[in-house]
């Protein structure tokens, strides 16, 4: 993904540019200690002049207010504060003129940011003190003093924090009075620009000692450069968090957010002193120490989908390669492209006005429909539709460009949804909730509206990325997410009750056409063919496995894992195309073909195993327990078929998977009061056994005759006062108790004798 450099061939700076910002996608305004603000339009390549500054103004740093919040357009009138070197920062209108003036710092204001809200700024200045201020320029706080210079300042992705440079130190400085502060050592000279990502939450820092470098908000190193030839004296995240530009002397990096390097230009424009992105993070303008400001343009980007590869060859075209049989076609595009993604047959492009949707079997006539905001910042798609989110909100539509629903939620902020905090599948969107990341806010794709009764899925940590299966009907419908433990969970979608850990990973993708998971763990990439076992039997998932090397996945299309290393190359992995024809079957309920599927291919036992219990496939299932020595299970698998009637049948499979207390509730609502206890005193769950037989009154005798065998057998005696108590007045009669049981088994022998007889009657 290099980018490409260009200079306008109009009017630039008599001097050193310090400052430059976005107005917007293209229009830039640029300040100068010339003490100009020149307004530069790429559409037309014309650069005007805004204002003329007064002579004692020397400008440091330009911050555009946010023109929208949660996908709200602001009322107030286009401003942005300028800092200058007098010791105050002013806030200017688009014209140019200075609405007000304010004494802010002892020396000069060396950086100026709005928050993300807009509706505070925080000012640094070479006092060493860090303040806090309205919107309008009244004094809230002194947030900090310190005796260096303040170089650089960043607001947290939520605005309840900010980071600042202090020598050779960062410091995270929340706005809440007595809380933690962090501060830890983060160059070996002093740091000279730092910026804050509200997407990823990483923070990005370059200094002196010729390095940048990429932190996670708990100040842990990911990332340092190599050290360059000079300081870096400017950095910026891309707004979408995917990649950050760094600028030193006639230098400048386009890097991806893991820190390696995509592209370096030689700029011939001595240092790059301040950068800043355009809202759609495809174009980048830098101001130059010799009077310059630069733009460079993101080109070269490549989008695969199984025998297709698509490049971005100019900001307005695109190349489609089939590697099949080498045919090129060039696709053009009226705008300016921002956004694109090719999965499920279909490459969905957003241009700064316009959608454009393509079928990979027809690249000659797309389906075009208008966006009303040129901002787009991701596309997901699904196997029947898209999802778009621009700067007013999330949109579903289909491949034939309707609108087909728009989620939303209270507290919605659509500039900091990434990849990782939004999924889609056919039938369900769901989205991590930023404002408690702990909690997934789940929709229908369909009608926009929260699934079920509204409940969302709510985990004891926060989530870090979550992913929906592809595959299967709604009601089995999972999600997969990873928790700030690193740890791997399943839920069913429609049963959120039902959630069970898997194991650590730092990276997850479902597959495009069987819902086959692979992750990353400990370096590895590991595939699990059969995930879903983990709801019936846990014990199965080290045996649905398979390892291989390598870091961060990228995609799983077909058989094709693709996955990027530290160093950006891109590395395939293949996985068996056998687990996928398993999923076929088992969806098919061909049991006999993934039966002679499984003799062909041991390691895929364990997988039907799985399978074939979730499916209540009992005879497959023995087979394939059998084949992997699983003999326990398989003896229970005959005693759950020996069942006197469907709803005993249906509680030992609940128990088989674990789900005690769903197996105990069918039982008890079929008024198998016996069958009830005899679940708990198989657990050894005694309490509770003792707890039914004495509030239904039956059987009190027979957890108490087992209780005493169970002792017996382990040579201890009787201590839980509760037994001892009904010890006293209740007889032990072996003889008694076998009868009774016969008794009880033979009446759910009859009564499921004469329902299955009602109903074929009445068939």
């Amino acid at each position: 993904m290099p980018s490409k450099i260009t200079f306008l061939n109009s009017r630039s700076h008599q001097d050193l540019v310090s400052c430059v910002g976005w107005t917007t996608a293209d229009e830039v305004y640029s300040c100068s200690e010339d003490h100009q603000i020149l307004k530069w339009n790429l559409l037309t390549n014309e650069t005007t002049l805004v204002v003329k500054l007064p002579e004692d103004i020397y400008p440091l740093d330009l911050h555009w207010l946010p023109k929208t919040v949660g996908g709200k357009k602001q009322n107030q009138a286009e401003i942005f504060v300028l800092t200058s070197s007098d010791g105050k920062f002013h806030l200017a209108s688009k014209a140019g003129r200075i609405e007000k003036s304010v004494e802010a710092h002892k020396g000069a204001v060396l950086a100026g940011r709005w928050n993300f809200d807009g509706t505070a700024l925080v000012t640094a200045g070479e006092d060493g003190q860090i303040k806090i201020w309205s919107k309008s320029g009244m004094l809230r706080s002194t947030l900090a003093s310190q005796g260096s210079p303040v170089f650089s300042v960043a607001w947290g992705p939520n605005s309840d924090r900010i980071i600042y440079t202090s020598g050779r130190q960062l410091v995270i400085k929340p706005l809440q009075p007595n809380a933690k502060v962090t501060q830890w050592k983060a160059h070996d000279g002093f740091v000279m620009k730092i910026d804050w990502n509200s997407v990823n939450d990483l923070i990005l820092s370059g200094g002196e000692d010729c390095k940048y470098k990429v932190w996670d908000s708990f100040g842990r190193l990911l990332f340092s450069s190599s050290p360059h030839d000079y300081p870096i004296t400017s950095l910026a995240w891309a707004p979408d968090g995917e990649v950050f530009s760094v600028g030193s002397f006639n230098m400048l990096h386009l890097c991806d957010k893991t820190g390696w390097s995509y592209a370096v230009e030689k700029t011939n424009t001595l240092s790059i002193f301040h950068l800043a992105w355009s809202a759609d993070g495809t174009q980048l303008a830098g101001a130059c120490s010799n009077g310059h400001v630069i733009f460079a343009h993101v080109v070269d980007q490549h989008w695969q989908w199984k025998n297709f590869e698509i490049t971005l060859t100019k900001r307005r075209s695109m190349q489609v390669q089939n590697v099949m049989n080498d045919a090129v076609d060039v696709l053009e595009f009226r705008d300016r492209v921002i956004k694109a993604s090719f999965a499920h047959g279909h490459l969905v492009v957003a241009t700064s006005l316009q959608c454009y949707v393509y079928k990979s079997n027809n690249w000659n006539t797309p389906l075009i429909f208008d966006l009303k905001e040129g901002t787009v910042s991701l596309i997901l798609q699904a196997q029947k539709h898209f999802l778009l989110v621009d700067g007013a909100g999330l949109y579903v539509f289909s491949y034939e460009g309707q609108l087909i629903s728009a989620p939303k939620f209270l507290g919605l902020r659509v500039d900091i949804i990434n990849a990782q905090g939004v999924s889609l599948s056919n039938d369900t969107v769901a989205i991590r909730d930023k404002s408690d990341e702990k909690v997934i806010l789940l929709f229908d794709a369909l009608t926009g509206k929260p699934l079920g009764d509204g409940k969302p899925l709510t985990h004891k940590l926060e989530m870090l990325e979550i992913a929906l299966d592809q595959c299967g009907p709604s009601a089995e419908r999972k999600i997969a997410f990873i928790d700030k433990n690193r740890d791997l969970h399943l839920a069913f979608v429609r049963h959120l009750s039902q959630e069970r850990e898997i194991s650590m990973v730092h990276s997850i993708a479902w597959n495009d056409a069987a819902n086959i998971l692979c992750g990353i763990q400990d370096s590895q990439l590991t595939v699990w063919y059969y995930p879903s076992i983990v709801f019936t039997d846990k014990d199965l998932i080290p045996k649905t496995l398979e390892f291989g090397r390598t870091p961060q996945i990228l995609s799983f299309v077909g058989i094709t894992v693709t996955l990027r290393q530290w160093d950006g190359s891109l590395v395939p992995s293949s996985v068996p195309h056998y687990p996928a024809m398993l999923h076929e079957y088992g969806a098919s309920a061909r049991w006999e073909d993934a039966v002679q599927l499984c003799r062909f291919s041991p390691s895929l036992w364990a997988c039907l195993a799985g399978m074939a219990m979730a499916n209540r496939e009992l005879n497959t299932a023995e087979i394939a327990y059998a084949a992997i020595g699983e003999l326990p299970k398989v003896q229970n698998i005959k005693f759950i078929k020996e069942q006197p009637s469907k709803e005993s049948h249906l509680a030992r499979l609940l128990l088989f998977s674990g789900q005690i207390q769903e197996a105990e509730a069918v039982h008890l609502q079929a008024g198998l009061i016996y069958q009830a206890i005899q679940v708990n005193i198989d657990l050894f769950n005694w309490d509770r056994a003792l707890e039914l037989a004495v509030k239904h009154k039956t059987h009190v005798d027979t957890v108490l005759a087992y209780r005493e065998k169970f002792l017996q057998k382990f040579g201890r005696k009787e201590n839980n006062k509760r037994f001892m108590h009904y010890a006293e007045g209740v007889e032990v009669d072996w003889d008694k108790i076998q009868a009774k049981i016969e008794v009880e088994l033979s009446k759910e022998r009859e009564r499921d004798a004469n329902a299955k007889s009602s109903s074929a009657l009445w068939r």
